[in-house]
């Protein structure tokens, strides 16, 4: 396992983060406990969760496995969670109100069984508060020693903008990490959002790097999906999630791409694809979701890979995401661009 810099913290962290979504529901306690231990022996130490994974089971098994090891195990972990969704049948009990985050944030250290949590992160936007009145929120769970660091997950690129300058003009805590959806057949958080967080020195945390299990190889065109697989499981969420992935002919392409490299290297095509997001731009640790100790083997095989720049550059140009000419297409592009050489100017030709 190799380390990077969590941005703006001085804090180390495992270049693979683990994900926990499923503790608790998709894989019990045993298999969990099993995974988190071999996480820890093979080096990695950040670990990622939410208060509506499980409806609070996995941060309750996460809560049972500190207190069953020993400290010098559970001290190396660096620990995050989120909050933002309901978690009841009251309106209150969702969004990033003062009062949601406080409650949430005492009931998520309670199920931990944690006074502090490394990293705290706005799972989501919330249009109905206003953004000041989550930092200072934010701010004061800072300042009590609560948390440690605040971040950001599923944001826009003005979202991103707006959280970090106010934070900034009002002294309160910068977020310092986003946490967006990242891989080979989901590549547009590239126009707008990797672009602010790169601005603004936010490590990036991308969740499903496999696609919901589609870049693992398991999956072929035309087939149905076998029920050992996240999409054949009869989970009605993961089959819509496959079918729109399925319907596109890129991802098929790009599926093709990453085998042969993985091919070339004697790994997995889940190897290949969390590779390619580790080494993107801005990715700080992509976050590896093992249902199983034997996926965890797999993929921790993926923090050690290296592409050859032929071979990102084949991943890069099969998965490129097709925009419309405008804003983000070639028309749009040439509203933004200026050259030195003004022989590269476009001047009368472009209208």
């Amino acid at each position: 396992m190799q380390y990077r810099l969590l941005p703006g913290t001085g804090i180390a962290v495992s270049n693979l983060a683990l994900g926990t979504m499923g503790f608790g529901t998709e894989t019990d306690e045993a298999e969990a406990f099993a995974i988190l231990d071999r996480f820890v022996e093979a080096e990695g130490n950040l670990v990622d969760t939410a208060n509506v994974y499980g409806a609070g089971t996995s941060e309750e098994l996460l809560g049972r496995w500190f207190a069953s090891r020993p400290a010098e195990v559970t001290d190396r972990v660096v620990l995050a969670t989120k909050a933002r969704f309901g978690t009841g049948p009251d309106t209150n009990e969702a969004g990033t109100s003062r009062r949601n985050l406080t409650r949430a944030l005492d009931a998520s250290l309670r199920r931990l069984g944690r006074d502090t949590v490394d990293l705290y992160q706005l799972h989501g936007w919330d249009a109905l508060t206003p953004i000041e009145v989550t930092l200072r929120a934010l701010y004061d769970a800072v300042r009590a020693g609560k948390v440690l660091h605040v971040g950001l997950s599923n944001f826009t690129g003005w979202q991103v903008q707006l959280a970090v300058s106010t934070a900034r003009a009002l002294g309160l805590a910068v977020p310092v990490t986003l946490q967006p959806q990242y891989s080979l057949v989901s590549r547009e958080i590239e126009y707008e959002i990797v672009p602010a967080a790169l601005h603004n020195g936010l490590g990036l945390l991308p969740w499903s790097p496999l696609a919901s299990g589609f870049l693992s190889g398991k999956y072929r065109k035309g087939e149905q999906a076998g029920t050992d697989t996240r999409a054949g499981a009869g989970n009605p969420m993961n089959e819509h999630i496959f079918s729109d992935l399925a319907a596109k002919d890129q991802n098929w392409a790009t599926l093709d791409v990453v085998r042969e490299v993985a091919a070339a290297h004697d790994v997995t095509s889940g190897q290949v694809a969390y590779s390619w997001v580790t080494n993107r731009p801005g990715v700080t640790a992509p976050i590896i979701g093992a249902r199983t100790l034997h996926q965890l083997e797999q993929n921790l095989v993926a923090g050690d890979l290296t592409l050859s720049a032929e071979e990102t550059a084949r991943l890069d140009e099969v998965s490129a995401p097709t925009p419309n000419d405008y804003p983000y297409g070639p028309f749009g592009t040439k509203q933004r661009e200026r050259y030195l050489d003004s022989s590269d100017q476009a001047i009368g030709e472009l209208f």
